[in-house]
């Protein structure tokens, strides 16, 4: 008899200790690791958000942020991936401006860029910065303007690839000044900077991380395509100072997570989203990188996305870009 309570003791413990790892199991959210999937190489612009926002992000949370790259077609592999992961909060997707531009340029996109996601927030802008090489004879945004419309076709503008953030800013240019540029597309955001350099092309649309590149004296920095100036270069005007009224051209970064996902789950990782954004541990690294810290509502980051893909819509149709 003592045998057999010693037993049913011992089984009492077991199921009431697998009953409480089950309970905590489903848990409130989040109870294990969430994964982050980057649709980029690592090294990235989208690399040097995502890292310092897990870092940070898994403290207001408290379990890990894994940060996992699935690059490929454009950021579409990895895209796909999450748009098809369980719904439940634990795998999220930190997307790009190409995400609202790919279902202009990828006609047979699998999935919907809206539609198939539930939104969690925005987290950084990056304007873009009109570098010129320092021998051309145009230093400002008129006087390109007028050189390009003296010599249709000839101003040449370099950008990180067909259909790329950099190649639009070039299509939007001319489209709003009424003027014809050369589009000189590269492989890659560094080989774009590098042929301005070396006056291979007149122009490029690049990031303020080739800011040192102008202060070394080998690009003239001429504008910023954000809508205000930007604290890294507070001497250099906006597009629109400058005279191009309604330019505007700004890389973005957010998170978004499986369509479905409850709404509760998608609450707490705003809340833990805005509270890392806001946290200088993370505003400040991407500060000095020249992003802008930008935190929203999931509401108004879908909204946000859906002008976005109107917009980039227009010009890639006004341009007739095709991918190559």
């Amino acid at each position: 008899m003592k045998h057999l309570t010693k037993h049913l003791f011992k089984h009492a413990l077991g199921a009431a200790a697998l009953a409480l790892a089950t309970a905590a199991h489903a848990g409130p959210f989040p109870d294990h690791a969430v994964e982050m999937i980057v649709p980029y190489p690592p090294g990235g612009t989208a690399d040097a958000v995502a890292r310092p926002l897990a870092a940070v992000l898994q403290e207001k949370l408290g379990v890990p942020i894994v940060v996992s790259y699935k690059a490929g077609a454009g950021s579409v592999i990895g895209t796909q991936y999450v748009a098809r992961a369980k719904p439940d909060g634990y795998t999220l997707v930190m997307v790009l401006a190409a995400h609202a531009i790919n279902p202009s340029l990828y006609p047979n996109l699998p999935y919907d860029s809206v539609k198939d996601f539930s939104s969690i927030g925005m987290v950084a802008k990056l304007p873009l910065v009109l570098y010129t090489n320092p021998k051309f004879e145009a230093k400002t945004v008129p006087e390109l303007i007028q050189y390009a419309k003296e010599h249709p076709g000839r101003l040449s503008v370099a950008s990180a690839g067909n259909g790329n953030t950099s190649h639009l800013a070039t299509e939007l240019f001319a489209t709003t000044a009424g003027v014809k540029l050369l589009h000189v597309p590269y492989k890659g955001g560094g080989p774009s900077v590098t042929a301005a350099m070396g006056g291979e092309v007149n122009a490029v649309f690049a990031g303020p991380d080739s800011l040192h590149l102008a202060k070394a004296g080998r690009l003239h920095t001429v504008a910023v395509t954000s809508t205000e100036r930007l604290a890294l270069m507070p001497d250099v005007p906006t597009v629109q100072e400058a005279g191009l009224k309604g330019f505007e051209v700004q890389g973005w970064y957010g998170v978004l997570a499986p369509a479905g996902t409850p709404a509760d789950v998608v609450a707490k990782l705003n809340k833990a989203l805005t509270d890392s954004v806001k946290d200088p541990k993370f505003s400040k690294t991407v500060e000095e990188l020249g992003y802008i810290p930008s935190a929203s509502t999931p509401d108004g980051f879908m909204d946000y996305i859906k002008q976005e893909t109107a917009r980039w819509a227009k010009v890639v149709k006004d341009a007739d870009i095709k991918l190559q």
